[in-house]
């Protein structure tokens, strides 16, 4: 009986997918057994003898179709990728890189998603494609936003995001469009967090803050989506007014850095010269509380050895008034210059001369004879 082709294959053709095995664009193609059996029919055809086959060869074809078949579930799974195994469209197990085998199409079909490449998302700016530079340019429908005290500020950043490690499968299946998704949520988030922020520390030192704040929404955001995307880093890449007052606001920060310079040197005079003043001021009381305390000191000795000497006066009052007399002249003419008269002196002027003691140096004490001399003497 001679063999007839009936112009289909014994599966069919298959759905079509947006990645992996089977007859899927994009992903490694199941053998067109259609036109495998068609070539080896006409082979066949040539081989035997008056072009017709005999049951062997029938046989030899299914084999070889059937071979071919099995084959066809060979696949490789490059270092970036995972594997994902699909039975009846259910997923059922990853592959990892290398050569792995699934059962042929219908029945398993693969999907090789970028599983362990980190993607980069710019928003607010685009590569301009017609410079060979490589330049970016604006895109102001996405980076113009509003801050939390009604200023327009432009943001440039970039996002960082990959597949998470057991997560291809919802990365897969829960959504359709990775990068899109990624997109719109980074832009909300970005427009959430700067729209509850001033404008002058998101242009100064929280850059830090605001970056953290918008990976951990948005990363909440796409968890909330199953969506299996990791968010690695979000990294701000410009953050201006807008172009048409950027001068003008350029001026005001002038202004303002010169405002905190005048300021900080103020307070710099201000530490030097009030803890000196405070010194001086503190040395100055000091002062005068010794002095307080001396003055009251001596008063209150003064009214003791006042006292002392009136209970003395009160027992001997003669003796104790000449005392008195004697030690208030001592007091009064010790200092000045003194000259004596004497109305009994036999010289007309009845001066006589007064010799001051005190003035004469003393006469040096005579040397003390050593234990030498004292044995030269008594030899």
């Amino acid at each position: 009986m001679q063999w007839k082709n009936q112009g289909g294959g014994p599966w069919g053709s298959g759905p079509k997918g947006p990645w992996g095995s089977g007859p899927q664009p994009g992903g490694p193609q199941p053998p067109d057994l259609e036109d495998f059996v068609r070539r080896a029919q006409d082979r066949l055809q040539a081989l035997m003898p008056g072009g017709h086959f005999s049951s062997l060869g029938v046989a030899i074809v299914i084999a070889l179709a059937v071979v071919v078949w099995a084959l066809s579930g060979l696949f490789r799974v490059e270092s970036e990728e995972l594997g994902i195994v699909l039975r009846f469209g259910k997923y059922v197990r990853d592959a990892q890189p290398g050569l792995n085998y699934h059962l042929p199409y219908p029945i398993e079909t693969v999907l090789l998603p970028k599983a362990l490449r980190v993607s980069t998302l710019s928003i607010g700016m685009r590569v301009d494609e017609s410079r060979r530079s490589g330049t970016f340019r604006d895109v102001p429908e996405e980076s113009l936003m509003l801050t939390g005290d009604e200023n327009i500020v432009d943001v440039d950043f970039t996002v960082l995001w990959r597949i998470k490690p057991k997560g291809a499968a919802d990365y897969l299946f829960n959504i359709q469009n990775p990068e899109g998704t990624v997109k719109a949520v980074a832009e909300s988030a970005m427009r959430e967090v700067i729209g509850k922020s001033n404008i002058q520390p998101i242009l100064t030192g929280a850059r830090t803050t605001t970056e953290a704040a918008v990976q951990d929404l948005m990363q909440r955001t796409l968890d909330s989506y199953n969506s299996g995307i990791l968010i690695q880093q979000v990294q701000m890449q410009k953050v201006d007014p807008p172009a048409q007052v950027i001068d003008a606001f350029r001026d005001v920060q002038a202004a303002r850095a010169d405002l905190e310079r005048l300021q900080n040197e103020a307070q710099t005079y201000a530490n030097s010269v009030v803890p000196d003043a405070r010194g001086r001021a503190s040395q100055i009381l000091q002062a005068a509380q010794g002095y307080k305390e001396q003055a009251v000191a001596e008063a209150k000795g003064q009214t003791a050895r006042f006292l002392k000497v009136y209970d003395e006066y009160k027992k001997a009052p003669d003796v104790t008034r000449e005392r008195i007399y004697l030690e208030t002249m001592e007091h009064v003419l010790g200092p000045a210059d003194k000259v004596v008269i004497d109305p009994g002196a036999s010289s007309a002027s009845g001066v006589v001369p007064y010799l001051p003691l005190g003035d004469f140096p003393k006469r040096p004490a005579p040397a003390q004879p050593t234990q030498q001399n004292l044995g030269g003497s008594a030899r």
